[in-house]
């Protein structure tokens, strides 16, 4: 047996469970079978097919079975184990955003005008963005599950303030290239847009730099990192 099979994954990780890694531990295949939901038959042909690779000794004492798990089998879960945590913890270099340029309401350049604002981003994006938010409409599901996935991912936060009349939601930012111009793409604590919708701000004015209008396709990109950075 070259590769271990799910059914004798699972067969080993009971065995695991019940202390058979370094010691003979007594069990029969009826009740090895219901631990991993299998017929007792099911169970034996795993334990014959684990002795048979080597991965588990079988001592027998009359009609009584012990059974240790052999160090062929520890690697073997420990390589499983390993290739599992990799895939797991493994994210995408990047995550991209495909979707059409549409008109906005005028509210992102009153918002992202406010000096509640704009002393944050010039702080900690490193410019004042250009007056208003550049809005694009996700063109399909994957581009909006994109979207929604964002909030695992690094952000850099604008706080939250209020002027003494009002008070103004955090907005979440995360770095991205539009048609090659560098953007942050914001996600704000408040907002009539659904999850269809992006928007972007930067330094500079993304339709005039990019040459781009309302309507023209734009692919946005957004590197990633998994722990979330604040502040």
């Amino acid at each position: 047996m070259p590769e271990l099979k799910i059914q004798h994954i699972l067969t080993l990780a009971e065995l695991f469970t019940k202390g058979a890694r370094y010691n003979f531990v007594p069990i029969t295949t009826s009740s090895l079978g219901r631990s991993i939901n299998k017929s007792q038959q099911a169970a034996s042909k795993h334990l014959m097919e684990l002795e048979a690779s080597g991965c588990v000794e079988r001592l027998r004492s009359g009609q009584k079975v012990s059974v240790r798990i052999t160090t062929k089998g520890h690697s073997e879960m420990i390589r499983i184990s390993s290739v599992l945590k990799s895939s797991l913890e493994s994210i995408p270099a990047h995550l991209e955003f495909k979707g059409t340029i549409i008109s906005g309401m005028g509210e992102g350049a009153y918002y992202m005008s406010m000096k509640g604002y704009t002393k944050q981003f010039k702080t900690k994006l490193g410019y004042v963005p250009f007056p208003g938010t550049l809005n694009v409409k996700l063109k399909d599901k994957e581009s909006i599950e994109a979207k929604r996935s964002l909030d695992a991912y690094t952000a850099i936060l604008v706080d939250g303030f209020s002027d003494g009349k009002r008070t103004y939601g955090w907005v979440k930012c995360y770095t991205a290239k539009i048609n090659g111009i560098n953007a942050a793409l914001i996600l704000l604590e408040r907002t009539h847009h659904d999850d269809s919708i992006i928007e972007l701000i930067s330094e500079e004015n993304i339709k005039k730099a990019a040459k781009l209008s309302t309507g023209s396709k734009v692919t946005i990109r957004v590197p990633i990192s998994v722990k979330p950075v604040l502040g």
